[in-house]
Parts: structure tokens; sequence; C-alpha cells
């Protein structure tokens, strides 16, 4: 433990510190916690200085997990490598100047020698989201070779793969699409009309798959994991199987999703067919319309992360940082709204956080964490918006980091600013180092690739007023000198060659060395950010029922409970219990804090009338395995893989026709439960017509005779018999492609609620 003594020493040095560097250095950025000088970082007796724009300097120590310091990285950060072939960056500021170089060099570091991108300096290996964010970030405009070897390296038998992940991931997992709007970033960098028409085919082929495997017809939504926030106890309640994950409908995912209808569209239109373009952007519209349906919160200002729950669902109202960017930079929102977005979401003092508030009992990583690429992002969607304060904040909260840390880091804690205490990190991280440079290039000096031009809307803060320019800056067969004096948003005037330019856009076929000088109006309309302390949200309650009553433990901090019935608050209450009658019907409960801040929901609670569940045995139907799995209900349990039962046909005879909720008994051990890639998958048709998509996910390595349910579909039976069959089509290809297999119980049936 420090001595009083010793505390003092350090508050009188980190003071006098403060008071020598502002005396000769401007403050760009001011908070309680740190100040971004024009040539330094301060936190607390923490410094990183700016030499000049070849070197770094920190003497930040990191902390370990038990919250003790400990020296983690080099003191010391010196250019070695020569980063002449890239774009030159200077600027009155030094340390912005020393980050974009260190970015230069580490961004070197994560080329392989197969010349496919390294994800981190702990993470080898190709994954799609990660390349696919730091190529659209600024990867496609440096690298574009290298780029388009890492997008194919993720394509197997013509589709986009899907990364590993909950449940062996695809389709649980289903942000691979992000693989579209990468491809496209790159087709408008280099006009390569051979790249366009291949990438082309490899999305709409992908495409097909995931309008079956994913879409829901009644939101217009699509179903599976938020994008990047792939660790499902970081940001799902724990109750949630992987099951339950694949029926969730999250923001950013569908904001993918969306992108990638738009860019097939006007790749479609380039080809010249207006008619596939015509149904692309219908299939856009849809899932726009069921974002701003069902995920806008119109009291916060901004979207909520996810729909979920098994048969009626609710929306989580907690912020997610790269899914609201996500929706501003694709104008998902109008343009009020995406205002409301930059100013409403919650951000702390080190940066925004990758979700708000935070989930009780886990520890930092998308929880509770800051993760630089997805600040980039943020400041990317600020700049849009014409929000000054929140582009300054994230520019700080980058810099913050890069200045001490030396280096790129994955990410830190949101509460603490520190890298120290984060469950899993990396230095040289592709998409935090593709961010920091898509700051200089995409938010200070406004660069935007269009199809045919390139077109400027710099955003160059008031602290960071001053000369900008960027040297050698290729595009196409062109190279530039581009300069920018002043602050703002608006260009006041701006030449080429000395030559006034229209509309602040260049052709692509500009050919040779030019120069373009920009000078802005040096104004900004007043603008805000909701900045709050680090916030944890109840846990959720553990609900059982019996005689009639729903009950659970109180819950620590709750002031009342909020109950849901199919979906919907039917009431509150004070105690932990709540009475209710009979009938079909789902119950959840939310335990609400001081602050009206509500838990994630508890665990379904299905209560069933008088008419029992319809189970259909499938080893009635056809042969059973003889596999020495135990567990199962009736005389045994059926296996299903890309050869055996591929369509299991069943009869369902029912009394009273109407709809009715189906799901699946099943084990499936081919993998754990948080990875892989063999998550099982199964068409249902119904009277001969397709009646929707079962998925069938991991449930542990091995653990065969661990069994648990599909997610459920929404039938409807007619009176007397139904045919109904589990069937693999090709459309059911999962991402192993050769294991795609599954046990299964029976298959259930109840009247729905």
């Amino acid at each position: 433990m420090l001595s009083i003594k010793s505390i003092v020493t350090c508050i009188l040095a980190c003071l006098i510190l403060q008071a020598n560097l502002q005396a000769q250095n401007k403050v760009i950025y001011q908070t309680e916690a740190y100040t971004l000088y024009r040539d330094s970082v301060v936190q607390a007796n923490f410094t990183g200085r700016a030499l000049s724009s070849t070197q770094l300097t920190s003497n930040y120590k990191g902390r370990d997990k038990a919250g003790r310091y400990k020296e983690t990285l080099a003191t010391s950060w010196k250019l070695s490598k020569d980063i002449s072939n890239f774009p030159h960056y200077h600027s009155d500021f030094p340390i912005v100047d020393a980050i974009y170089n260190l970015s230069l060099e580490e961004m070197q570091n994560a080329v392989e020698p197969d010349s496919t991108f390294r994800t981190g300096k702990s993470w080898k290996g190709v994954w799609t989201r990660d390349i696919s964010y730091s190529i659209i970030l600024s990867m496609a405009v440096l690298q574009p070779e290298v780029a388009m070897k890492s997008l194919m390296r993720k394509v197997k038998d013509g589709f986009i793969v899907q990364d590993t992940g909950t449940g062996g991931a695809y389709p649980v997992s289903s942000d691979r699409m992000i693989w579209a709007v990468a491809a496209w970033e790159i087709y408008k960098v280099t006009g390569d009309k051979g790249w366009l028409k291949n990438a082309y085919d490899i999305i709409k082929r992908s495409a097909v798959n995931d309008e079956v495997n994913l879409h829901n017809s009644k939101t217009g939504l699509v179903k599976g994991e938020s994008s990047f926030l792939d660790w499902r106890e970081q940001t799902y309640p724990r109750w949630m199987q992987p099951a339950d994950i694949y029926e969730s409908e999250c923001l950013s995912t569908n904001a993918v999703h969306y992108r990638m209808y738009k860019v097939l569209a006007d790749m479609a239109a380039l080809f010249g067919d207006d008619k596939s373009a015509n149904f692309y952007n219908k299939n856009a519209s849809v899932i726009k319309k069921g974002i701003n349906k069902y995920l806008w919160q119109e009291k916060k200002g901004y979207y909520g992360q996810y729909l979920y729950g098994r048969v009626h669902k609710t929306l989580s109202p907690r912020a997610e940082t790269l899914g609201e960017a996500l929706a501003v930079l694709f104008d998902i929102p109008p343009v009020s709204n995406q205002r409301k977005i930059i100013e409403n979401i919650p951000t702390g003092v080190y940066g925004t956080p990758c979700i708000y508030p935070q989930i009780p009992e886990i520890p930092p990583y998308h929880n509770n964490a800051v993760w630089p690429f997805v600040e980039s992002y943020w400041a990317l969607a600020a700049a849009k918006a014409g929000n000054e304060s929140s582009v300054l904040k994230s520019l700080s909260a980058i810099y913050r980091a890069g200045g001490l840390f030396l280096t790129n880091k994955e990410n830190f804690v949101s509460s603490t600013g520190d890298f120290g205490g984060t469950e899993v990190n990396s230095s040289n991280m592709l998409w935090s180092l593709s961010g920091n440079i898509a700051i200089i290039y995409k938010v200070l000096f406004g660069i935007s690739y269009n199809t045919d031009n390139l077109s400027f809307t710099p955003f160059i803060p008031k602290a960071l007023s001053g000369k900008h320019l960027l040297k050698a800056f290729k595009y196409r067969d062109a190279e530039l000198d581009i300069s920018i004096s002043g602050y703002g948003h608006t260009i006041a005037k701006v030449t080429l060659d000395g030559k006034p330019l229209p509309a602040a856009t260049i052709p692509a076929s500009l050919s040779g060395k030019h120069s373009i000088n920009i000078t802005l109006s040096n104004y900004f309309a007043p603008s805000k950010i909701n900045t709050l302390p680090a916030y944890t949200s109840l846990p959720n309650p553990q609900v059982r029922y019996n005689n009639n009553t729903l009950s659970w433990e109180p819950i620590l901090g709750a002031q009342r409970y909020q109950i849901f019935k199919n979906g919907s608050s039917v009431a509150e209450v004070v105690k932990p219990s709540y009475a209710i009658a009979a009938g079909n019907s789902e119950y959840q409960i939310i335990a609400i804090d001081k602050n009206s801040i509500g838990s994630f929901t508890s665990e379904p609670v299905l209560v069933a009338a008088a008419r029992p569940a319809t189970i259909l045995q499938v080893e009635d139907y056809t042969e059973k395995s003889s596999l020495p799995h135990v567990g199962y209900s009736g005389k045994g349990f059926v296996n299903t893989d890309t050869k055996e039962n591929t369509n299991i046909k069943m009869n369902v005879d029912v009394a009273l026709a109407g709809w009715y909720t189906m799901d699946v008994r099943y084990a499936n051990g081919n993998g754990p439960i948080n990875t892989g890639n063999t998550c099982a998958i199964r068409t249902i048709v119904l009277n001969g017509q397709f009646a929707g998509v079962v998925v069938l996910p991991h449930r542990g390595k091995g653990q065969w005779s661990n069994w648990g349910f599909s997610n459920s579909l929404r039938v409807k039976l007619r009176k007397g018999i139904n045919q109904l069959s589990i069937q693999l089509k090709s459309t059911n290809t999962n991402m192993n492609i050769d294991v795609n297999q599954a046990m299964i119980d029976y298959v259930r049936l109840l009247p729905a609620l």
C-alpha cells in the first residue's frame, strides 16, 4: 500500500508536470482523468510524449488483473521501418504525427509472409470481420493487394466464410457480410472491374443462403449475434443458449446486412442489371424499416442493441457503439436522428464503451471496454453528423491510448483507461491501427471514395486548428499533395493546382501529380455529448413457477420489478413474486434500480394451459441410431448428417387448426459452446411449403448426451394430418461444409402463445 507521503509526492509531481506542459504546449482535450496536449498526454502520474514525428516516449505502467502496477510495455518507440512508400502526414501536433507514423510501421508488421493480414501481434490468421472492418477504415487505401488476397482467403466454395464462434458459428454468428462492404471499398479505391465481378458473384451466392437461414419475415430483420461482439457472456445474459443468440435480431448485424444489399444494388447497377438492383434495394429497404421500427428508442434518442427472447422478443435498451455508428454511416436513421444518436449515446471519461450500461460480474473485454477501432467508427459517424465535441472526444481517446501504450492495443478498460485488467488483449492490432490511420484520411481530411471520383469533406476540430498536410497520397493514377488550413467542417475555398475545384471532388480519370489546397470556414455549430460515469446494471432475476405464481430471490439494489407477458409489459411489482392466470403464456421479469435502469430479462418461463404439447418421437418415423448416447426420451433418437437422414418425414395429426410453436430437442457434441464451425442447420417443410429454419448449435465438445432445444418456429397447421419434414438443403450449408450433424430426440408442438 502506498504511504500518504508517496501519494502526495505523486500528485505534486503530476501537477508540476502538467503545469510545465501547459506552459509549453496547447491543450487539445482535458478531462478530470487526463489531458491531451499538443505533443503529449498526461494521466495521473503517467506521461506519453512525442519527441518528434518518429519518436515517442512513455513511463506508463499497466496494471495486472489484481490491480498491481507492473511494467508491461516498452518505454519508447522509434521508427524502424521505411514508410516512405505511404502518404506522409505533417501537422502542428507532434503526438498526432508520431502516432500516425507508428501505425504505418505496425501496419507493415501486420502483413504475413504470404501477403495476408495478421489480425494482431497475439492473433495470427485471417478473420473475416477483423480484416473487413480494417479494409473499410484504411487498408483498402494503403494495401489493396493484401486486402484482396486476405478477403479471398475468407472464401470457401464460392461463399463468404463466417468466423468460428458461438455454438459452431454460422448462422448463430452472421456478420460475415461485412466482407461485402470491404470488397466494395476496394473497388472504389482501385476501380478494378475484374475484382468487382468476382466479388459480386461471391456476395450474391452468400446472400441467397442468408436470406433462407436468417431472415425474419415478421420484423424484416436478420437473426444472429451482434457483429464483433462474439463472446456470448460479454454481451448477452447467461441464460441465453446459442440457439437463443441465433434468434436475437441485432443492430450491428442488421446494419451490416442492410449495407450489403445496398452494395449489391450498386454493383448490379454498374453491370447494367437494373432488375437485380431494384431487388437488392428492396431487400435493403425492408431491413432499414425493421431497424427503425423495432430497435429505435425515441425517449433515449438511440437504438437498442437487439431483440431477444424465445417465443416473444423484447428490446434490450443497451447502447451498442459500433451498431449505432454503422447506422449513422449507412444512413439508416433520418438525419435528425443521426444527430440525436451522436449526442445521446453514453460515453465515458476515457472513450465510448462498446456497450452501456455494463453487465454485472463480467470482466472487461467487450463489457466495460473501449475498442479503438470502434472509437474510430464512432469518430467517422460523429463527423458525418457534424458534432465537434464528439469527434474531439473520440480522437483524444484514441491518441491518449496510442501515446501511453506506444502501440495500437486491441482494447482497454472503459472505467480506468488501462489495458491492464482486460481478459484478453494484443498489441499491434490490425483494426486499431487501421482506425488510427483512418482518423487522418477519413476524418481530418474527409477523403471519401466513390465509384467514379474522390471527394473531400474535412473535419478539423478547433483544438486541432492549424496546418495539416498529406503528401504523396495516391488515388488510382494520381498522386496528391493535400493541405488544409483553419478549422470546421465547411469548406470556404478549395483549389486543384491553384484553380477552383468544384464540389471538392476529383474524377477517377485524373493522373499525374497534383496539389489540393483546402481552407475551412473556422466555424462549428454548438454541439454536445452525453458523458456519464461507468455504470453496471443489476443482475437479472432467476424466476420459478409454482401454483400459478412466479417467484424469484430479491435482487440487491432493485426498487421494483417489471413483468412481461408474451413480450409486452403488463405490470410492475415491488415484492419478488407475481400471481398469474392459467393459460398458454411466456413470462419474463426485469429488475429495475433506483435510477430506473433495468437488468436483462429473466429466462423466459413457459406456462402451458391444459392442452398438452404434441410430441413427435423421430425414431418412430425413421431408423433410430445405435450410438451409445443417453438422456433421450422415448425409444431412442436419430442421427442426421450430410449423408444419413437428410430428409426426415413425419405426420402431425392435430384436432384444431391454427398457429403452433415448433422446436426440436437435439444434441450436438461436435464442438464447444463458444467456438467452432459445425452448427447443424435444417429446413422445416410443412405441407410442401417452407416453414423456416431450425439451428442445432454445439452444446459442448463431446457432449452428445447434453440435450436441449432449437430455436422456435411459428407454424400454421390444418386440422387432421399435416406432413412435416426436417430437410438438409444446399442453403443449410454451414462453414465446415463436411460436418453438419446432430442427434434429434423429438419435435415438440404447442398451441401458439
